[in-house]
């Protein structure tokens, strides 16, 4: 009975290894399967070296491209297997993961300006003072504008037309020029007369 050859017995172990380290990455077992997945790999070498050197050479440089292939490949397909779904939960769609800005929402909404714009300035808009830009030119304080557009981190507004002028909430309106009636308060009489 003849014995296999060192070169069959290095690629038997080093195939052995790789498949070691796949197993290693789909069931903890603390180390072990990885050690000795790196003994297999070892003594793959070893037995190539027995060949000759340039086998051995060889076997080297295979350990180092397919070790960490099938560990990559194995971490690539890990989470969609039964085990990797229970331990990670259920991953989550693009469209779940990308940031939102709700500032984008506010484009076309009414609001008052609360400092003179030059172009910059603070404006109310449902309720919330903002940093914002004119979008050409100078805004009054206290004048009706509408959020023109949202880019990057800036808010640009645009002075309001008359008849978005009166759509603008009552509640976004200036403090001082509301009569006494919008806050249900009545006059006081003067208690000397």
């Amino acid at each position: 009975m003849t014995g296999l050859d060192p070169l069959t017995w290095a690629v038997i172990l080093l195939l052995l290894g790789c498949a070691l380290v796949v197993l290693e990455v789909f069931i903890p077992s603390g180390g072990i399967l990885g050690l000795l997945s790196g003994f297999a790999v070892l003594a793959s070498i070893v037995f190539a070296f027995r060949s000759d050197t340039t086998s051995g050479l060889l076997f080297i440089l295979c350990a180092l491209i397919a070790v960490p292939a099938m560990l990559g490949l194995a971490f690539k397909v890990w989470p969609y297997t039964p085990m990797g779904r229970a331990f990670l939960g259920e991953l989550p769609s693009e469209e779940e993961v990308k940031p939102v800005d709700q500032r984008k929402e506010l484009v076309g909404r009414m609001g008052i300006a609360k400092s003179l714009m030059l172009p910059s300035g603070v404006v109310l808009v449902d309720g919330k003072r903002l940093d914002a830009i004119s979008q050409g030119d100078a805004i009054e304080a206290g004048e009706s504008i509408v959020v023109a557009e949202v880019r990057g981190n800036r808010v640009v507004v645009r002075r309001a037309d008359p008849d978005e002028a009166s759509q603008v909430p009552q509640d976004q309106r200036d403090v001082l020029s509301r009569s006494l009636d919008e806050f249900g308060l009545e006059e006081i009489d003067d208690p000397e007369h």
